[in-house]
């Protein structure tokens, strides 16, 4: 940590881990409600608990985005935050709107719209959140050097700023309402997130790898400007069966397949600059969890998503399970993982404790990310089974979900490994203490084979 202010990120991503925790609980119930539904279901019904998981989800992964950029964008500026003071204001906000979204919901007050169903006063806290931190990030990025990293980031996250303002916009026209929605939902996932997730990989490859920041720079305008060319036209596969004019089932199908190109690049820019780097850094486990999310977001946003993208395809399997094993692998892949490459290299810094004991934190990983395939590979197969009983045969929805018990089953099994996976990652962060580095032997002359 080179400059005092980065701490206020420490804030951030303990929140964001306090988070992580309710939505994988969250999860792991609702997992376990599609084994046994009568569970909890006049206390806490099946839609309270999936609006609870997704939206700690999102405020999560967002607290960790924040906290990412609190933490790079002074070093990469080499100035410290505007205000530290708007940083903690911003974040109470989002605790307080947090807090009182989960409120409502247990209550029976929410908007409706999945992941937009907070109240309206949520909302208009997290636009005010929004700005307090454009403006304290902003200022600091202007004053300061600027690089290749932190003008992706702000693009991002000046992109992510400013659609949360189609979040308001509620249209009678169910059409309309759903085109608006997605241009939330999906320009934040499949556009702005990825440059966000471009930026922070691109930085933590500097820090982990020791490859020349020119040669980051230019794969990371590569990547950006597939992602934007790819996700911009590619929301056209949600506009295939609201409404919207026939065109747009060609627009999505033919601009979606590109949508494959942005992860393959960020996947094969993570492994080539671990190849070309002839830095050993010590913090083996943000490395791992910087190539597992680059490999796992290719696979779960690219290959799954390219799977049902097609509209010929989509048109048998739009709303099954198979959208639900692309959703969780892409999210995973992409962002969770990314968020936790970033706990793992800054949290150790940020407490004074690197180097710590690994062991556990990449014991997490693979825990976490062989229970996300399994659960992956089991809801492929239950969606496929779905499709072709419901959509093809034409039997009824219940009698199809009664045949997928097994399937279920299996899935609340992985979920039981990915729980045990984030208790385990929080706890090698919070609670493992620095690692005792034993003095080695004293070797005179020593020198470097081949130079």
């Amino acid at each position: 940590m080179k400059y005092k202010t980065q701490k206020v990120a420490y804030a951030y991503f303990i929140v964001a881990m306090g988070l992580f925790a309710i939505q994988v609980l969250g999860g792991l119930l609702a997992g376990w409600i599609y084994v046994s539904p009568n569970t909890l279901s006049e206390l806490l019904p099946f839609n309270v608990i999936r609006m609870i998981h997704t939206n700690a989800l999102i405020v999560w992964l967002l607290l960790g985005f924040f906290g990412a950029a609190y933490y790079l964008v002074p070093e990469e500026s080499e100035r410290e935050i505007f205000s530290v003071k708007l940083a903690y204001i911003q974040l109470a906000i989002l605790v307080v709107g947090t807090l009182g979204a989960v409120g409502s919901y247990l209550v029976g007050i929410h908007g409706g719209r999945e992941f937009l169903e907070q109240p309206l006063w949520v909302k208009f806290g997290i636009l005010v959140a929004a700005v307090i931190f454009l403006v304290n990030v902003s200022l600091t990025f202007l004053a300061g050097r600027k690089t290749a990293i932190t003008n992706i980031l702000m693009m991002g996250l000046w992109l992510l700023c400013l659609l949360w303002v189609f979040a308001f916009i509620n249209p009678d026209n169910l059409s309309l309402d759903k085109m608006y929605w997605w241009f939330v939902v999906h320009l934040w996932v499949e556009a702005t997130w990825e440059l966000v997730m471009a930026a922070i990989l691109g930085f933590l490859m500097l820090k982990l790898t020791g490859v020349d920041r020119e040669v980051i720079e230019k794969w990371l305008y590569i990547i950006v400007a597939t992602a934007l060319f790819s996700g911009i036209l590619g929301t056209g596969h949600h506009f295939y069966w609201i409404g919207t004019p026939g065109y747009w089932q060609w627009v999505g199908s033919i601009f979606s397949t590109f949508e494959v190109v942005p992860f393959f690049a960020m996947m094969s820019f993570a492994f080539l600059m671990v190849w070309k780097g002839r830095k050993n850094h010590p913090n083996k486990a943000a490395l791992l969890w910087s190539l597992g999310s680059s490999t796992v977001a290719f696979f779960g946003a690219g290959v799954w998503g390219f799977l049902h993208t097609l509209h010929g395809v989509n048109y048998y399997t739009h709303g099954t399970q198979i959208t639900a094993a692309h959703g969780h692998l892409s999210f995973y892949g992409a962002y969770v993982a990314l968020n936790l490459a970033m706990f793992s290299y800054a949290m150790p810094l940020l407490r004074g404790r690197a180097p710590y004991n690994q062991v556990l934190n990449m014991a997490s990983f693979w825990l976490m990310t062989g229970g996300m395939a399994f659960m992956t590979f089991t809801l492929t197969f239950a969606g496929t089974i779905q499709t072709h009983m419901q959509r093809i045969v034409g039997d009824y929805y219940m009698d199809v979900q009664d045949q997928l018990g097994l399937f279920y089953l299996m899935r609340f099994g992985s979920g039981v490994a990915v729980v045990l996976g984030a208790i385990l990652f929080i706890y090698s962060m919070l609670v493992v203490r620095r690692e005792v580095v034993k003095p080695g032997p004293v070797v005179k002359d020593a020198t470097v084979p081949g130079e």
